[in-house]
């Protein structure tokens, strides 16, 4: 199995988490984005949208983090990554997705490339833009959480889809300078994360293509 990835790119770092979680070794082929590897024809010929991650894994390819996600999930069922009741599991995956669809893309490092060229955004601007979208999008997030129940986790007693996307978003938030003060529950989930061997081993400073 092998995992085609980035150590910034927040949809890897899912992946990552994913893997970890369900104790599945892998082998890394890093894809340098800000070098440029992703356009490169022998990577377009295995993700044709130029975009990470990919994992090869049981003679297939497949691309999208979460669809990534899911699949180990069906082929690798233990531990469960998402809720056994219908209802819990539809919430989950909306948090994954509101994260995944909503927040992740506006901080896309080919969507910043376009507002600097385009648009003649400078960094200040950039990291503004970054701040505003991440910021806004983890306080409805942190509302869709006050409406669960008290748990370890967001939906139960162990982590899930729900922390594999927000732990990448947070470490996003980090960089980007984003006030998390205002998402408490955000950030205790974050905490109990950080504390687990699998969301350490799968941190971007742990990865072989890590650069400061």
């Amino acid at each position: 199995m092998t995992l085609y990835g980035y150590f910034r790119s927040s949809a890897a770092h899912r992946v990552r988490i994913a893997l970890a979680l369900k104790g599945i070794a892998f082998d890394t082929a890093p894809v340098h984005l800000r070098r440029g590897d992703q356009q490169s024809e022998a990577y377009r010929r295995l993700n044709p949208q130029g975009l990470v991650p990919a994992l090869e894994a049981d003679g297939l390819v497949l691309t999208q983090s979460l669809a990534i996600v899911e699949w180990l999930d069906e082929t690798r069922p233990e531990p469960p990554l998402l809720p056994a009741d219908p209802g819990a599991r539809a919430r989950a995956r909306a948090f994954a997705l509101a994260i995944a669809c909503d927040i992740h893309p506006l901080q896309n490092l080919r969507v910043l490339r376009h507002l600097k060229r385009a648009f003649g955004q400078e960094q200040d601007g950039l990291d503004a833009w970054c701040r505003h979208w991440v910021g806004d999008g983890l306080a409805a997030c942190e509302r869709l959480l006050d409406r669960e129940p008290p748990a370890a986790f967001a939906f139960g007693d162990a982590p899930g889809l729900a922390e594999i996307c927000l732990v990448p978003q947070m470490v996003s938030a980090d960089r980007f300078g984003v006030d998390l003060a205002p998402v408490p529950r955000l950030r205790a989930l974050r905490e109990a994360c950080d504390r687990l061997p699998a969301f350490e081993a799968a941190h971007p400073s742990r990865q072989p293509d890590h650069e400061p």
